[in-house]
């Protein structure tokens, strides 16, 4: 398994992979370690191994149970995709090409379905932001949740606000 967070200490983004066999998390920036708690990971029996892999209880940089499954996908290159299919196909339209116009539409559609059904899920975490990669994720957690994200987001705001930024 495979994980990628924002380091606690200076905010530098960290990647590390084979997370199961480690005991802390150590930031390649500054040095600073996070130490994985005993119950974070569970390692699975050998047969449910080879199906799932081993169970993450909780996130390993955060105090936090609540993940949730999502595409692995970089948003900003989903944004861009959409943006080049807005100006391609107003350009189009500025020409009064109709077809062609509504052909780059739904081309832009289908490169994204195509990505959606083809990129890899992963786990996220609503409080820290961490991503889990690696196999067998999807079975443990369940979907987004507007109301725990919002609560999580509130609760960012609010440590903002205290602190004076």
């Amino acid at each position: 398994m495979r994980i990628a967070y924002a380091c606690p200490a200076c905010s530098a983004t960290v990647m590390l992979d084979g997370i199961e066999a480690r005991t802390v998390l150590e930031c390649t920036a500054c040095s600073a370690e996070v130490a994985i708690p005993d119950d974070a990971i569970a390692m699975e029996t050998p047969a449910a191994a080879a199906a799932s892999g081993s169970r993450l209880n909780r996130c390993l940089v955060c105090p936090s149970t609540e993940l949730f499954v999502r595409k692995d996908f970089p948003q900003q290159l989903g944004l861009a995709i959409v943006v080049v299919g807005l100006l391609a196909s107003c350009v189009a339209w500025a020409w009064h090409e109709l077809i062609v116009t509504f052909a780059i539409l739904f081309a832009t559609a289908a490169i994204d379905v195509v990505i959606y059904l083809f990129m890899p899920d992963c786990l996220s975490c609503y409080r820290c932001g961490a991503r889990y990669r690696g196999d067998g994720l999807r079975a443990q957690r369940g979907e987004f949740n507007l109301e725990t994200h919002e609560k999580y987001r509130q609760q960012r705001a609010r440590s903002r606000q205290i602190a004076g930024r």
